[in-house]
């Protein structure tokens, strides 16, 4: 491991997923993955601040359904080491670091699930990589180019990262919930992060969403959402009903953009973690897509 990362404790993750953990070594770094199940690969994509905890629901429905679920953690969270060079985190990396794990593990006809940060990144190996991936699974996220209106939940979100030293996972965790978390759920959202030096992935999220065109990340996101205007496999786009951050609207646009897409589909009484409120249903309406374009 570089001199520049921190490794969480593996007892902090003691209990708290019933699958054995992976690993990449990939630039000096320590790369967690999961990697259950057989028939066609699925490959779940995290955001900000989560980590492969939060898509345990959603996996314990696909693997039984006959599908080989894939859950990388980003650099900076879960498992995976965490640099504490502020300058590590950026898109680019963070995509070469997935493209990394995709890579090792050899997958063709995989279909990328994307939620939160995992957006930009995994619809970018995806467009990037057609001979990986073959179908798309689009839950709550967008494409930053810099040119979009800025929701005011985004904007409170990366106003209270800016300001705070030591982001309390847990309670922004907390906070997004619609339906009732467990204590122990909330915890476990913060077993990855033992201090403040943990988690400066976790603060600099926040801080590179390009907010104009010439910021870094935005000509690359602009050139992922052109690319999704000729995507003609199967895609599903699958919103949450209450998320302040990536509503509905922005949704039915995304629908609308990828010729491979049908309708919006919604999950009710959910919010912007809607793998954690819904999984359950989540899981299932996966699996219901998958089954319909196998």
């Amino acid at each position: 491991m570089t001199a520049e990362a921190v490794r969480t404790p593996d007892g902090r993750f003691e209990g708290l997923l019933p699958y054995p953990p992976r690993y990449l070594e990939w630039e000096g770094l320590r790369l967690h993955y999961l990697d259950e199940g057989t028939g066609p690969p699925v490959v779940l994509f995290h955001g900000e601040p989560t980590w492969a905890y939060l898509y345990r629901k959603v996996a314990a429905v696909l693997i039984p359904a006959g599908y080989r679920v894939i859950v990388p953690d980003l650099p900076g969270f879960g498992r995976s080491d965490k640099p504490t060079d502020p300058a590590f985190y950026s898109y680019d990396h963070h995509v070469a670091a997935m493209t990394a794990v995709v890579e090792h593990l050899d997958l063709d006809g995989a279909t990328a699930v994307v939620q939160d940060w995992g957006g930009p990144i995994g619809l970018r190996l995806a467009v990037e990589h057609p001979d990986w991936f073959s179908r798309l699974s689009i839950l709550n996220t967008g494409l930053f180019t810099g040119r979009e209106k800025m929701s005011d939940g985004f904007l409170a979100w990366r106003a209270f990262a800016e300001k705070v030293d030591d982001l309390p996972v847990g309670s922004i965790m907390s906070r997004s919930m619609i339906r009732p978390w467990a204590d122990e759920v909330v915890a476990a959202y913060e077993a990855p992060f033992p201090g403040p030096e943990y988690k400066v992935g976790a603060h600099r999220f926040p801080l590179i969403v390009p907010m104009t065109p010439d910021d870094p990340g935005a000509a690359a996101m602009t050139a992922v959402l052109a690319r999704l205007g000729s995507w003609n496999r199967p895609a599903q786009v699958l919103f949450s009903t209450a998320d302040p951050i990536f509503t509905t609207w922005v949704g039915a646009r995304l629908a609308a953009h990828i010729p491979g897409a049908g309708d919006l589909e919604t999950i009710d009484n959910a919010g912007h973690f809607l793998q954690e409120d819904a999984g359950e249903e989540v899981g299932a309406a996966i699996a219901a897509f998958l089954t319909s374009t196998d």
